[in-house]
Formats: structure tokens, sequence, C-alpha cells
């Protein structure tokens, strides 16, 4: 369940992200295309995903995840556009943008930290695939080239983080990937009490019964009064 909230929590981050840099795009003087087209089928892609997670969803997670999507995704992005065309200048508003998309790029590619913390805890990689994190660290490094060239700052930074980041993932996946728990050896296993146990009715039955024993009859106090007046009446004749 946790991890279903942080693939969806990723969702409606890289949605947002996206919706941001088509934003920044437009701000730049016909430089920013690759950047409209790629984040334009982001938006698109992200947006069947939290449709489908909906579509599937139980009603609290379906209530939950309007809520977000509603005040991040719709208030959230009109609110910035209103500061950044009421507040800002023209010279002004593509950096105060390229600032605000970069933090939510960051938030974007930290995303995966909770997946590694995951990965490490659990010493299994099943909830992070090699190919995801292949191809994240392959766009990253596209991206920051891609930066560098135009010189734009806000595009190449957030990408030294993903690359990075990236590489750490590929790095946990091979490591625990061939990860083997060590196994406990059979012969130091603690004795357990069916091992100790005696059976008591095998017992019973070869317990030998004395047939020996016998009962001496109880002397009675009138018996011993007559033994005692024969003894003496003996001695007396003698």
């Amino acid at each position: 369940m946790a991890l279903n909230v942080l693939a969806f929590t990723f969702g409606i981050m890289a949605l947002f992200s996206a919706m941001l840099w088509i934003y920044y795009a437009l701000q730049k003087d016909g430089s920013g295309f690759l950047l409209i087209t790629i984040n334009a089928v982001g938006c698109f892609i992200e947006t069947i995903y939290i449709i489908l997670f909906i579509t599937y969803a139980n009603k609290k997670a379906r209530i939950s995840t309007l809520k977000v999507l509603g005040l991040l995704n719709f208030l959230g992005f009109a609110a910035i556009i209103l500061v950044c065309e009421l507040l800002t200048k023209k010279s002004n508003r593509e950096k105060v943008l390229g600032g605000i998309c970069v933090g939510f790029s960051v938030c974007v590619f930290a995303a995966p930290l909770s997946i590694m913390r995951v990965v490490i805890r659990t010493k299994s990689v099943e909830f992070m695939p090699f190919s995801l994190s292949l191809f994240l660290t392959l766009s990253a490094i596209t991206w920051l080239f891609y930066g560098l060239a135009i010189k734009d700052f806000y595009v190449a930074l957030p990408n030294i983080l993903g690359a990075f980041l990236g590489a750490v993932q590929m790095i946990l996946y091979i490591i625990f990937k061939y990860y083997k728990a060590p196994k406990v050896d059979d012969t130091e296993k603690p004795k357990t009490v069916q091992d100790h146990s005696i059976d008591m009715v095998k017992l019973a039955s070869t317990t030998p019964v004395s047939g020996d024993m016998t009962v001496h009859p109880q002397t009675h106090a009138g018996d011993l009064e007559g033994q005692m007046e024969k003894k003496v009446t003996n001695q007396i004749q003698t």
C-alpha cells in the first residue's frame, strides 16, 4: 500500500513538473521547442497514469488523489502563473520560473530515494527495475548535456542530481540482485521439546512390578497380652 501511494505521489509531482517546464519554455524566445514537446508527452503519459490510478483505486484513495491533484496541479499551478504574470517583469520571469522548475525537478528526482531505502532494508530489487533506473539515468545525462549546450543553467542543474541518483540506483540493483542471505546450518538448530520428550506410556509399560512384597498381618493388643502370659507361665514352670 505504501509503495502504491509513493508511485501515485511521484506521478502527481512528475505531472506538475512537466506543466511548469512547458510554462518555462514558453517564456524563452524560440529556444524552448524541445522542452515543450518532451514535457507535453510527459503530461500526456502522467495524465493517463493518474486516470488509471483513480479508476481502480478504492474510495478513500480516490478522494485523496483528487484533493492533491486539485490543490497542486490546478490551484498551485494557477497561483504560480498569476504570481509570475502579475508580480514579475518579463526580464525576470524566466529566472523566477527557472528556479521554481529546478526545485520541483529535484523533488521528482529525489522521489526514488524511498525506493532505494526499501531495497536496502529488504535486500530485494523487486520494486526497482533496472531498466527504469537505466533510462532515467540516460535521460538525465542527455538533458544535462543539452542544458550545457544551450547554456541553460536551469535545465542542466537538476539533471546532475538525476544522473547521480540514477547511477546509485543501478549500483544498488547490481549489489542486491545477486545478494544471497546466509544459510542456517541444520546442525546448529536448537533442539526442540519433541527431541527430549519422554514416552510415558512406554515407560509405564516397561516398569517391573515386584511380586515379593508381602503384607504382614497387623498385631492386635489382645494377642500381645496372651503371648506375654504364656511366656511368664513357661518361666515359672522351669
